[in-house]
């Protein structure tokens, strides 16, 4: 399993968020380019990047940030927020993002998922992010109808390189994990799944590794910046 930190973007600072509320938000570095280089400088393989404002405003905002990440580190990322159509998703893999990340567009067109995975073989996953089990979108403020596992599926055969499951009510609140929900999703499709929201120990992510599921990995925010974790320890359990 690979370990995935989490850059949150908002207003051009690294922050986390409390269960996705904008308004409550906590600033852990105000130049996210040093902090992508000391996770990488810790042994971190990839970087899970979010333009907060982006998924919003349905469309990048915080683009200045996520490029001077990407001019400072020599590892894989991938981005979602604010990603909403082919010519912003092209933009950014020419840019050097590896990964698109969409999530209020595979609720709104799955058809435009479709595509751009065909046309960038590889490089698009898809976001889901539940509350109770049902999907939210425009930055987690509306929920659909539409239950994860339903979402997901609706992509078994479009070519989607991972699927990033998130439990809001367990992002930013040091929690756990719902290991339940996330194992359940990874064993009801074949696209690999990254688990996140809430992984806030060691334990955390034994358990994750301890589920069964054919994870792909495991986000963490948090727990990273205040220390709970350490991303060399982290490596090792996700390895073992």
């Amino acid at each position: 399993m690979i370990l995935y930190p989490a850059i949150d973007l908002k207003d051009g600072a690294c922050v986390r968020l409390y269960k996705g509320e904008m308004d409550q938000a906590t600033v852990f570095n105000d130049d996210p380019a040093a902090q992508a280089r000391a996770f990488v400088e810790a042994g971190c393989e990839w970087l899970h990047l979010v333009d907060l404002n982006g998924a919003f405003a349905g469309a990048p905002v915080n683009a200045g940030a996520v490029e001077a990440i990407l001019a400072a580190t020599d590892v894989p990322a991938q981005l979602g927020g604010g990603i909403r159509d082919l010519a912003t998703i092209e933009t950014w893999l020419e840019k050097g993002l590896a990964r698109v990340i969409l999530g209020t567009v595979a609720v709104r067109d799955p058809e435009l998922v479709r595509e751009a995975a065909r046309l960038f073989p590889g490089k698009v996953a898809v976001g889901i992010d539940a509350r109770d089990g049902m999907v939210a979108v425009e930055g987690w403020a509306e929920t659909t109808d539409i239950t994860a596992t339903d979402l997901a599926r609706r992509f078994e055969d479009a070519g989607v390189a991972a699927i990033i499951y998130t439990d809001i009510d367990r992002d930013g609140a040091m929690q756990g994990p719902n290991i339940e929900a996330t194992a359940a999703l990874a064993h009801a499709v074949s696209i690999p799944v990254i688990a996140s929201g809430g992984v806030s120990s060691l334990d955390d992510l034994r358990a994750l590794k301890a589920s069964g599921a054919p994870l792909d990995g495991a986000i963490s925010g948090r727990a990273l910046y205040d220390g709970r974790i350490s991303v060399p320890e982290a490596m090792k359990v996700l390895a073992g």
